[in-house]
This record gives C-alpha cells, sequence and structure tokens, in this order.
C-alpha cells in the first residue's frame, strides 16, 4: 500500500454510482482519501491504512438480503469519526442495533426537502438558513427503497424528510453520522458543507496540494526506481506529459520517453509534442515513426476490437525495441490515474464488463519483463491538470482535450486507408480551429470530428458529388466516466459544417453527434 504522509480519510465503497463524487468533494477541501472496496478491507487493512475518519458509500443492495455487503466490524471501534451515505446509513443502523425496512409509500427517488428536529449541530452549520427562501429546510437528492425504521441506540435525529423520518441522525459522543440522502451529488446544493464540516470535525489539517504531491511523487519514484533505466509511453496528452516531467524532475537523463508516431495523429500533432519535450523540457526522447508499421497492420481491418488490439500489440513491440535499445531500461512509465485504479477493482470483488480493450497498459509490462512507474495513480483529471501548472507546462497543453492512444483508428469506424485519414485530419483540424475562434474550447471535455463509413450524394455548384460524411462529437464531462453532448448553437454548427466541406475536399456532409455517455461511448469505436 503507498505511504502517504497526509492524514487519510477511507471511503468503503458499497456499490454506489457515485462513490468517486464523494472522493472529488473531499479532495477539494484539501483532504487525502482512497476508495477501497468493502470486501477488500477488513481489521488488518484498517490497521495498515490507519484512516483519521470513514466514509460508507451508497449502494444497491438492501442490508437484510443474504451476502449484503457489510464493514468490518473493527471500524466501529477504532474511535475515528464515520459518515454513513444512503445505504451508508442504512449499514450503521443495522449493525449498531438499529432497523431497516422495505415498505411501501418510503421509498425516495429524487429531489426532497429536509426539515431540522434539532438545535443544529456542528455537522449541519451553514444549513436550514431561514433568510434563503427555503424556509429553514434545505433540498437533498434521495435515491433508496429501504428505509431506516429504528435508529440504533445512542443516535438522534437531526433532520427528516417526507419519507425518510430519520434523513439526517447522529451519534454525537462517537462522531457518528449517517444521511439518507446523497450530499456528494449537485442536487444536494449545500452538500460540500456537509463534507467541510464533516473533515472540520476529524481534525483533517487539509494538506493535500499538488505542491505537497510533488515532493511526495519525487521521492517516491526515486525510492522505486534507484539507479536503473526508466522508458515512458509518451502520447503527447495531459497525462503522460505530466507523468513524463514529473519523472524527469526525479531521475533526469535515466528517463527516455519514447514517442510513438503511429500514422494516427492530428494534424501538426507529432511536430508539437516532440518540439516541447526536445526544446522546452531537454527530456531524452525517441521519436518512432512506426507509421508505415501501423497502417500496413491495419489495412484492411474494419473490426473495432481487432483495431485496438493489434494497436496493443505493436505498441508492446515498439516499447520493447526501445526499451533495449536505450541500454536495459527496467521500468516502464505511464499516465494512470484513480478512476483507472477504481474502475480495475469493482466492488463486486472484480474488473467491470469489457466495454473497449484498452490499447495499452495490460500486458505491457509482464511480456517486456518491466515493472511500472505510476506516479499519477492517486489523481483525478482535474488534479492531474493541477499538478501540471505546479510542474510549469504551458497553459495550452494543460488544457488539451483527451485524445485516445489508438488516435484517429477509433474515429474511423469501418475499414481504414491512408486517404480516410488525410479527410480526418484536415476536418478535424477545422471543427477544433471553430470551437477556439468562438471561444468554447475550454467550456468542453473533449471534441472530435469522425469520418463515417458511408458516402453521400451531393451538389457543389452544378455538379453531382459522392463523398464521404462526417460525424462531429463534442462532450462536457468531469472525469470522462459519463458525458453529455455540448448544446452548440444551430449557428455554430451550421457554420462548421459549411468550412468543412469548403475547406476539405472529400466530405459532403456533416452530423452532430447528441448522444450523451450512457448510453453511448464518447469515442465511437
Amino acid at each position: 500500500m503507498t505511504q502517504i504522509a497526509h492524514d487519510r480519510l477511507l471511503i468503503i465503497d458499497f456499490g454506489s454510482q457515485v462513490t468517486q463524487l464523494i472522493a472529488r468533494r473531499l479532495r477539494e477541501l484539501n483532504v487525502y482519501c482512497e476508495i477501497h472496496p468493502f470486501n477488500k478491507v477488513d481489521d488488518a487493512f484498517l490497521a495498515s491504512f490507519a484512516p483519521k475518519a470513514v466514509i460508507f458509500s451508497g449502494g444497491p443492495a438492501s442490508v437484510f438480503a443474504d451476502g449484503a455487503p457489510m464493514p468490518p466490524g473493527a471500524v466501529f471501534g477504532m474511535g475515528v469519526p464515520i459518515l454513513g451515505i444512503c445505504y451508508g446509513q442504512q449499514v450503521m443502523m443495522h449493525c449498531l442495533g438499529g432497523k431497516v425496512e422495505r415498505g411501501h409509500g418510503t421509498a425516495e427517488f429524487g429531489r426532497a426537502y429536509v426539515t431540522p428536529t434539532a438545535a443544529v449541530d456542528p455537522i449541519l452549520t451553514g444549513w436550514f438558513d431561514t433568510d434563503d427562501g427555503m424556509g429553514g429546510r434545505e433540498q437533498v437528492w434521495m435515491s433508496h427503497g429501504d428505509h431506516v425504521s429504528q435508529i440504533a441506540p445512542g443516535f438522534e435525529v437531526l433532520g427528516t424528510s417526507p419519507n425518510a423520518p430519520f434523513a439526517i441522525t447522529a451519534d454525537r459522543s462517537r462522531h457518528f453520522y449517517a444521511v439518507q440522502f446523497h450530499p456528494e451529488v449537485h442536487h444536494t446544493p449545500k452538500g460540500a458543507k456537509l463534507y467541510e464540516n464533516f473533515v472540520r470535525l476529524a481534525g483533517f489539517k487539509g494538506d493535500w496540494t499538488m505542491g505537497a504531491y510533488r515532493e511526495e511523487a519525487i521521492r517516491k519514484i526515486r525510492e522505486q526506481v534507484g539507479s536503473e533505466k526508466v522508458i515512458c509511453g509518451l502520447s503527447g496528452g495531459v497525462d503522460s506529459s505530466v507523468a513524463a516531467v514529473l519523472i524527469h524532475e526525479a531521475i533526469g537523463d535515466q528517463l527516455t520517453c519514447v514517442f510513438v508516431d503511429h500514422g494516427l495523429l492530428r494534424l501538426g500533432e507529432a511536430e508539437q509534442v516532440v518540439s516541447m519535450f526536445r526544446d522546452t523540457y531537454n527530456i531524452p526522447l525517441i521519436h518512432a515513426d512506426e507509421s508505415d508499421l501501423f497502417l500496413g497492420a491495419l489495412e484492411g481491418v474494419s473490426d473495432p476490437e481487432v483495431k485496438r488490439k493489434t494497436i496493443g500489440r505493436l505498441f508492446i513491440d515498439v516499447f520493447d525495441k526501445h526499451a533495449k535499445s536505450v541500454g536495459g531500461a527496467k521500468f516502464l512509465a505511464q499516465g494512470t490515474l484513480y478512476p483507472d485504479v477504481i474502475e480495475s477493482v469493482s466492488f463486486s470483488g472484480g474488473p467491470s464488463v469489457t466495454i473497449k480493450s484498452h490499447h495499452n497498459v495490460g500486458g505491457l509490462p509482464e511480456k517486456m519483463g518491466m515493472k511500472l512507474v505510476e506516479p499519477l495513480r492517486e489523481l483525478f483529471k482535474d488534479e492531474v491538470r493541477a499538478l501540471g501548472r505546479e510542474l510549469g507546462l504551458p497553459p495550452a497543453f494543460i488544457g488539451r482535450h483527451p485524445f485516445p492512444g489508438p488516435g484517429l483508428a477509433i474515429r474511423c469506424p469501418g475499414e481504414i486507408t491512408r486517404e480516410k485519414l488525410d479527410i480526418l485530419r484536415r476536418a478535424d483540424a477545422v471543427y477544433i480551429d471553430q470551437i477556439r475562434k468562438h471561444g468554447l474550447y475550454d467550456d468542453i471535455w473533449q471534441a472530435f470530428a469522425a469520418i463515417l463509413p458511408m458516402k453521400t450524394v451531393g451538389v457543389m455548384g452544378d455538379g453531382r458529388t459522392y463523398d464521404y460524411a462526417l460525424a462531429l462529437r463534442a462532450v462536457t464531462s468531469v472525469d470522462g466516466m459519463t458525458a453529455d453532448y455540448y448544446p452548440f448553437s444551430h449557428d455554430f454548427l451550421g457554420e462548421t459544417a459549411t468550412r468543412i466541406i469548403n475547406e476539405v475536399q472529400g466530405v459532403n456532409r456533416v452530423f452532430y453527434d447528441c448522444t450523451s455517455k450512457p448510453p453511448g461511448t464518447i469515442e465511437l469505436e
């Protein structure tokens, strides 16, 4: 387990779809926290992790069902504050002598309003303001079928809602708090204040900063790597770029970055990345132009999984070749983030269903006989950007939209050809230029063009055309796990479509993808 110098808060995950939001709210308060699934947290883990406070997440189960998720009994005897949320409240009551039931008319889903039933406790400082037009009640977000019908001994009711008589409860003497609603979602407007109150009562100093993280990460990298050589798979994206600069600060020329140009990059991408890292940071960099290798292997391939696996296999070959060329690198560095770590260990004990194969990470270290260096694996995306600013990366680079490892291969559904890639590069450049000109780039999480596996009839001048159709995609998101399509104006879409058709030969029709995630994914393949 990673040893962190800061006070730590443990989030025990019972399977809620919004558990990550709890962590994000705490990180925003400069509190270090980790999410661990309930079935990975035992007494030995608790002793090793030594949390200063614990939060129980929500979850879909019923506490009275066979095999219901439960926390380790030792957690209640640690003498640290505990906050239970939704299922977390129910499991607290169940374990400590209360009662949970399922009954007609007691479910609540969506907005609800909580009113106080006792003098305001410090956990609710800033709540129930009678001057805000709400009359002393607070809006919260409920999502529960079961309900607490009897609170555990030592608890008292601090707030109630129409279908949750025990919406907010507390055992003040033990600093145990439990709420039936979800304070982590934005539909609970003062939810962040509740978390702020909880960590203050728990005695957290709020010292989780990127400056402190930078120092600790550099120390850990040096301890892990020693005098060995490291190669870093540099994609040019924010994550791998921040990881590369951080590792180089730690070990200098022991690091060599390998930038693989697989022929599936955006217009001018290779030149931009190579220039920044060679000229600005003076980091040893191998520019591996392997476009013929990748495009040759992808010729005639249309299945998206075969594309990804082919690209992944070739990345292994290229990294293996260059690990040997630098004198036998023993470590592979990559920009793995905390959401990747969380998703790889679900609360049910196994990885989530495979939606898409990832081109990298999984098989690289084992097949290459290398160990991983992942200095960003404790960070969310916005924290990586903050670390990038701390390290002095250019703002324009830190704010770049994510770009997938397989590159344009998954933005070219169907067979990949050099002609289609050339059309796609030029169309994508026009689209992004339009977004920048309208001042929208920083409002959008990710935007790109995709060339569709179809041609349509068009009319240009007095002539008939039979050219490719293009799809435009733009989404807003926090971490890419869920996303909403960006609501461009019709004027913007019309202007952009006109520019693309006029400036990019080979396109005569443009669509806009207004699918959110879920049910869609951000990328087309």
